[in-house]
């Protein structure tokens, strides 16, 4: 089997000290560790009719692009806020010091969409809270929470417990 752990790099102290930060920039270098993911990604879905997938900025729109095409289903950004161009709904989110918001563009989901939100990293579980409260304002219903990587230690996923999560590595 194809090791993904092998293209995730660790980097000591960033963004701050103390942080040790999971780098998915050599994955996304390698074609064949890119497609393997991209294939394993798919897997966690089962086949579930998706209508949009949600990626969570920035990293998270990496898989969440690719995701979407394979699934052909539409594509939708969260983005920090004043970063989306057009009318938005804007959700706040608590952050280890102080506080932080997302958001998405008000038409982006049609009520009974069927959502797959995807993110690179579950870590606190703070930001996908977050974007599940901004899909479900919009009238998504959530099919999955999808991560690459899982800080299990973090315990992030309490804060999203009423989902299903999947993720392909926890750490």
């Amino acid at each position: 089997m194809f090791e993904i752990e092998k293209y995730i790099r660790d980097i000591d102290d960033f963004p701050k000290p103390g942080v040790l930060f999971k780098d998915i920039t050599p994955l996304l270098a390698d074609p064949e560790a890119t497609s393997f993911c991209l294939s394993e990604l798919l897997q966690l879905i089962e086949m579930q009719p998706i209508d949009k997938v949600v990626g969570i900025e920035s990293r998270g729109f990496f898989f969440a692009t690719l995701l979407a095409k394979e699934l052909n289903a539409g594509f939708v950004p969260i983005r920090k806020s004043g970063k989306l161009p057009y009318t938005t709904l804007k959700q706040p989110y608590a952050l280890e010091y102080g506080m932080d918001s997302i958001e998405i563009h008000e038409d982006a989901i049609s009520k009974g969409d069927r959502v797959l939100l995807h993110d690179d990293v579950l870590a606190t579980g703070g930001t996908a809270k977050a974007a599940c409260k901004l899909i479900e304002k919009l009238g998504g219903e959530i099919v999955q929470c999808n991560f690459l990587i899982e800080l299990a230690f973090l315990k992030g996923a309490k804060k999203i417990d009423k989902y299903e999560i999947r993720s392909l590595l926890t750490y």
